[in-house]
């Protein structure tokens, strides 16, 4: 039976640490780590995940500021707003909410965001470093990041002699996963829906990432016994009986718990990490324009 991994409890650990780390920061510096997220329209989910960036930031102590604009915001408007936000000292980290309306272009607002403000990772500047291996003045994509530290936890940072599958090729996870994980010195398969004999692929993983966006795809005999197991997926399904849902992943966990080593579950497993990760980012990035080193994570 594997070992289920706690991303609460390790998120509450990062937080912890990004806490610690502010407080001095603030104490020998002055300087207050500044978040600044963006939201366009009236999207409730959204709203709900804004609403969660904002009380982790305070938490941690940052000063959040939100920015809700009309979903006419034109996109030329949205970009002077970005603009301002770069020039602004005390703002260390900028978030735009999406999916953004239909008429404004994501990747252009996105790669308006100043790359050392860019704590989600997905300017084109930080993209090229971790793609290169400069981790240490990048700002990796919180998911990943979030996902490295909980394979970690179980296998420690050199992932020499291991053979890791990402099942997923998106910017936002598949593809900096892969990154990061060959950056730990693993060996790496990136495969997706489209991959032949996809099964046989999965049961040759020491580490089998799963972020297809494909509710509990993957089964019992895809996982190789022994292999850690981390869930990307967020899917939610209904139950035609009681006309409810539930959130599962990408992974049928209750049959993969009998094969895995360990394995995180949905939710509970990296979601949280998610976000601490972004808090992480923020605190590293406020300490960067401090002139002073930033913590390890």
């Amino acid at each position: 039976m594997a070992t289920i991994i706690d991303g609460k409890s390790a998120a509450a650990d990062v937080v912890s640490k990004v806490k610690a780390a502010a407080e001095e920061l603030t104490l020998a510096s002055g300087l207050i780590p500044g978040i600044a997220v963006v939201i366009v329209g009236n999207d409730a989910a959204s709203q709900v995940y804004v609403a969660s960036k904002g009380r982790k930031a305070r938490e941690c102590g940052f000063s959040s500021t939100e920015h809700a604009l009309a979903a006419e915001t034109s996109e030329r408007d949205l970009l002077i707003l970005i603009g301002k936000l770069n020039a602004d000292p005390d703002i260390h980290g900028i978030l735009v909410q999406l999916p953004l309306p239909a008429h404004i272009d994501p990747g252009k607002i996105i790669q308006a965001i100043a790359p050392e403000k860019d704590v989600d990772g997905f300017h084109f500047t930080n993209v090229g470093k971790l793609g290169t291996g400069e981790l240490d003045t990048a700002f990796v994509p919180c998911t990943p990041a979030g996902s490295m530290l909980l394979i970690e936890y179980v296998l420690g940072r050199d992932l020499s002699g291991l053979n890791a599958v990402v099942v997923g090729r998106s910017n936002i996870v598949g593809k900096p996963m892969a990154n990061l994980l060959l950056n730990a010195n693993a060996t790496v398969t990136v495969a997706h829906s489209r991959t032949n004999d996809l099964p046989d692929i999965c049961r040759r993983a020491d580490i089998l990432i799963a972020a297809v966006g494909r509710p509990e795809m993957i089964r019992r005999d895809w996982i190789k016994p022994g292999a850690v197991v981390i869930d990307v997926g967020i899917n939610r399904i209904g139950e035609a009986a009681s006309g409810k849902s539930k959130l599962v992943g990408d992974v049928a966990f209750a049959e993969a718990v009998e094969n895995a080593r360990a394995i995180t579950p949905v939710p509970g497993g990296v979601g949280p990490m998610t976000i601490a990760l972004l808090m992480a980012n923020t605190l590293v990035s406020a300490c960067r324009s401090a002139n002073r080193a930033p913590p390890h994570f």
